[in-house]
């Protein structure tokens, strides 16, 4: 069986992937996994340079297929903030829970209308040959007023998709995986590694 590498430390990320990518010719391991150690400078104005610096970097070492992500939220009340600074908003060792109450009470008193956010992904994908493909995707909602749901991870409690009534956090997982903005992008490049 053929490997990818994804680079990544996170292993919610990483249940995610393997979720929506099995049954795929590949064996997919992480970054860890596959004995590849690299720091990487997220220093990208998109998610999409984001994104494609990451699976570069990794691509360097090992020369076989990489992908990577780079996802966030975007407010837009926040002029699209944090976006690719999602990951680093308020601290990048602060909690969740704490980045969440931020950008709750920074949304304080603003109606439903104008709470709309996206979670926005890019998966870049560099194969052993140096050939590289972005897929990108988008997942919108709205802010809510106060965390819920136990499932997912990172912004997904305060998340809120109108169409399901509950946040993202409250979906099953399956259910996530469906309509997410990874889910999206993944099943993008998934079509794209099955033409391989």
């Amino acid at each position: 069986m053929k490997r990818l590498i994804f680079a990544t430390g996170n292993q919610d990320k990483l249940r995610e992937i393997r979720e929506i990518m099995a049954g795929l010719d590949y064996e997919i391991l992480s970054m860890k996994e596959a004995g590849v150690e690299v720091d990487i400078e997220e220093n990208g104005t998109t998610f999409r340079e984001n994104a494609l610096l990451k699976a570069r970097a990794v691509h360097q070492l090992c020369h076989e297929l990489v992908l990577a992500d780079d996802s966030g939220l975007e407010v837009d009340y926040m002029d699209r903030q944090p976006g690719v600074f999602s990951h680093r908003f308020g601290g990048e060792d602060t909690p969740y829970s704490i980045k969440n109450q931020m950008i709750i009470d920074r949304l304080e008193g603003v109606p439903d209308e104008q709470r709309t956010a996206r979670f926005v992904c890019a998966i870049a994908a560099v194969f052993p040959d140096g050939t590289e493909l972005v897929k990108e995707a988008a997942m919108e909602g709205r802010i809510g007023y106060r965390e819920a749901g136990e499932h997912g991870f990172g912004y997904d409690p305060i998340f809120y998709l109108p169409e399901f009534h509950c946040t993202s956090a409250e979906l099953s997982p399956e259910d996530k995986n469906a309509v997410s903005h990874r889910g999206k992008a993944l099943r993008l490049m998934r079509k794209e590694l099955e033409q391989k």
